[in-house]
């Protein structure tokens, strides 16, 4: 998460999405652009985080049905 406040491109870039990092990384070099560059790469990784629990809960639910 710290890196995601700190270097928001490099959150992007280490989770594979390169072409948002570049897209972060335009955002970030600018002055007034530096916070929403962080509030959205700090974001998307916690939404990334709660998409995987989620789906570690669906697999969970289906094996206990079988």
């Amino acid at each position: 998460m710290l890196l995601a406040i700190i270097f928001p491109f490099l959150s992007f870039f280490f989770r594979g999405k390169i072409i948002t990092a570049v897209i972060c990384f335009i955002l970030q070099i600018t002055v007034l652009g530096w916070l929403p560059a962080a509030i959205w790469a700090a974001m998307s990784l916690s939404n990334e985080r709660a998409e995987k629990r989620n789906e570690k809960l669906i697999r969970a639910v289906k094996e206990n049905r079988n």
